[in-house]
């Protein structure tokens, strides 16, 4: 599997904020997400290819219980399946980081942190190829995987908001899923890889969240280590 990197920290985001968790990140992605704070994942992906018994050997040393498995996007992964169930036999619970994109497939995953990419996450012209915009802007919406997600996995949506504007289109779209997502499934984190920038729109989410019963969803991380590799 190409892995960009492998470390041990706490979670930053979401409903598990704050345990000590071991990131598995795997490198590719099938999105060019604007705002995107690991490129180097994505956009441009790098790593190293390992086998799944290495992979599992480095994580069962830091004797977490908690392992995160991110991108990229993880889902697009060759060997994921493979991986996920030699995690599962050490008795690791399991959280996947997905943009909801690809179907589950049967995977085995604790937890489901599923992050549908709004209409703020497409590039801009001239920062990609036009084929790249346009494949991100089609693609980045996957209603039937989504339901097959929310069908057989214990969940949480997370989405990258910026303005009240963001807040209206999430809302559509969570209502067109077959079923009725509970509020409080639904995460709102302000997009920004600076302290600075998050901060200057926490009043504004923590209002949207008082309004519909959503939950404020911090980026612990960046304030505790910035937007740094390995965190």
């Amino acid at each position: 599997m190409l892995i960009s990197e492998i470390f041990y920290s706490i979670q930053g985001e979401g409903e598990l904020t704050g345990l000590p968790s071991v990131f598995i990140r795997t490198s590719g992605c099938n999105l060019r997400c604007r705002w995107c704070d690991t490129k180097y994942a994505s956009w441009d992906p790098i790593g190293t290819n390992r086998s799944i018994e290495d992979i599992v050997t480095e994580v069962n040393q830091h004797g977490a219980e908690h392992v995160v498995v991110t991108g990229g996007e993880p889902m697009v992964a060759k060997g994921l399946p493979e991986l996920l169930t030699q995690l599962k036999s050490h008795d690791h619970h399991i959280t996947i980081e997905t943009a909801g994109t690809v179907p589950p497939g049967g995977i085995t995953c604790d937890l489901a942190s599923i992050s549908p990419k709004l209409s703020n996450s497409t590039p801009l012209p001239g920062e990609i190829t036009d084929a790249w915009i346009a494949r991100h802007d089609a693609t980045r919406v996957n209603l039937d995987a989504l339901n097959r997600w929310t069908d057989h996995y214990p969940f949480q949506f997370k989405f990258v908001v910026a303005t009240a504007e963001d807040v209206t289109e999430l809302a559509a779209l969570i209502g067109l899923l077959d079923k009725k997502i509970p509020p409080a499934k639904i995460l709102l984190m302000p997009e920004g890889v600076e302290t600075n920038t998050i901060r200057g729109r926490d009043e504004t989410l923590i209002d949207l969240c008082k309004q519909f019963g959503y939950r404020y969803c911090n980026r612990l991380h960046i304030d505790l280590f910035g937007n740094t590799p390995g965190t």
